[in-house]
């Protein structure tokens, strides 16, 4: 009997030792961990934003051993999607308040892992050189979505050149909650992406930041660019149950790194920094 018992004790040992031994096996390689995830696929709208995943964010990704692929999309659905169904491991290219309500529209849990420089609104013109020179009468072309009114009132409000109800949420304000206007300007609204063209033809438009530079508009040549709200900046994306995996405290890393703020300095001039930047 004791021989028996004995036998036993040995052969449940060799079984144990024989699973710590594939566990720490599967552990070292990264095999039902994340420790070990070495590909990242980002997604990102062409344009500013894939740019900084290709010029800013990759480079500085690779160095820590990663490899890094970049998936350019032309609307703002299906990078949610694909991040949503696993084709991405993150994306950017979302403010806090299109993530929220596109993912409590379609039921997904998105959560952001940090904001990062955006392009600014600026207001744009080829007939007056600076705040001080436009005209009493002068005509505005402005956005008619709301958001983007509501950041142009916002910053012509910054300028000096109207005043926008105290009763009123400016970052929900239209024409109609311009309480002064001492220029007496005129304001016209059409789709946020005509803005560029009115550039040319009007006194003066307010181009949110993507329009402008797809329109090779040099954001340093506005007469003033909006203090964006962080709410309105953009941020990497991933999906919440992803938050505390290795890779994305590496995105996180590198974009609070000191190299990350020296290129989007030297490729991305005219980007609003958001405020943890600024705090720095």
């Amino acid at each position: 009997m004791k021989k028996l018992l004995t036998l036993l004790t040995i052969l449940l040992l060799t079984v144990l030792a024989a699973c710590g031994s594939d566990e720490d096996d599967t552990a070292s390689n990264g095999e039902g961990s994340d420790s070990g995830k070495k590909e990242i696929t980002f997604g990102a709208t062409t344009g500013p934003y894939s740019d900084m995943v290709n010029k800013a964010i990759a480079p500085l990704l690779e160095e820590k051993g990663y490899t890094v692929e970049n998936k350019e999309f032309t609307d703002y659905i299906q990078p949610n999607n694909s991040l949503a169904n696993g084709d991405l491991d993150a994306n950017l290219f979302q403010h806090k308040i299109y993530m929220e309500a596109f993912a409590e529209e379609n039921n997904m849990d998105l959560s952001e892992v940090i904001i990062v420089p955006t392009a600014p609104m600026g207001l744009y013109s080829n007939t007056f050189d600076s705040i001080d020179a436009i005209e009493d009468g002068s005509t505005i072309v402005i956005a008619n979505d709301p958001t983007n009114l509501a950041r142009t009132l916002v910053m012509l409000q910054d300028e000096g050149l109207i005043t926008i109800s105290e009763d009123v949420d400016p970052l929900r304000a239209s024409v109609d909650d311009i309480a002064e206007n001492p220029k007496n300007l005129k304001f016209q609204e059409i789709e946020a992406g005509q803005l560029p063209r009115a550039v040319e033809s009007e006194d003066l438009a307010a181009v949110p930041g993507n329009y402008a530079l797809a329109a090779d508009i040099d954001l340093l040549d506005a007469l003033a660019l909006e203090d964006m709200p962080d709410d309105y900046r953009n941020r990497v994306v991933v999906n919440t149950e992803d938050l505390d995996k290795q890779y994305v405290k590496d995105i996180k890393e590198v974009v609070e790194s000191d190299e990350f703020e020296q290129i989007i300095d030297e490729e991305f001039q005219g980007f609003g920094k958001p405020e943890w930047m600024k705090e720095d």
